[in-house]
């Protein structure tokens, strides 16, 4: 396990995963939104964006935390290893919810720029999302899995279970 996606709903728990895998493995973390948001929630253009991720899809080791949806594909051609986090869309709502409370005012350590966590016409835009990943995107996510031939797929439908593989590796 070298190069590692992390994938699914908003509020899965993918950004918490991520750190402590890399803190097991010591695979350099790379979370999306750092490269994305670049400061009051305004975000870098696209080919930025592409060039930033390109970037760290030549390196040899890593871990990629985070959807951007348009770029899946391209990212599971470099990938070894998917983590796909396919948990209920109550879940996810707890864990944005948990995660704007928890963090209110301050920018979280996986977000690019000043971003501070508030609720606002953008986190009801996300709240949406949430509500509509599976039952629009869910299906999608596992027809790009299933083309990923050269990767090892490992499927969370909870938070317990992710929890359970990071205790495994430790062992």
């Amino acid at each position: 396990m070298d190069r590692v996606l992390i994938i699914g709903n908003a509020g899965a728990g993918k950004s918490t995963f991520a750190k402590a895998l890399a803190h097991n493995t010591g695979l350099p973390l790379v979370h999306l939104d750092k490269l994305y948001w670049c400061g009051n929630w305004e975000h870098i253009s696209r080919e930025e964006f592409d060039k930033l991720l390109q970037a760290e899809l030549c390196k040899p080791r890593w871990i990629i935390d985070g959807n951007f949806n348009r770029t899946i594909p391209l990212r599971l051609q470099h990938c070894d290893t998917v983590f796909f986090f396919d948990l209920p869309t109550s879940v996810c709502l707890w864990g944005i919810t948990k995660r704007v409370l928890t963090n209110r005012g301050r920018t979280r350590e996986d977000m690019g720029g000043n971003c501070p966590e508030h609720f606002d016409a953008q986190k009801k835009s996300l709240y949406r999302n949430v509500l509509r990943f599976n039952r629009e995107h869910r299906k999608d996510y596992y027809e790009l899995l299933s083309k990923a031939k050269k990767a090892n797929i490992i499927v969370f439908r909870s938070r317990r279970q992710a929890r359970k593989y990071l205790k495994e590796i430790l062992l």
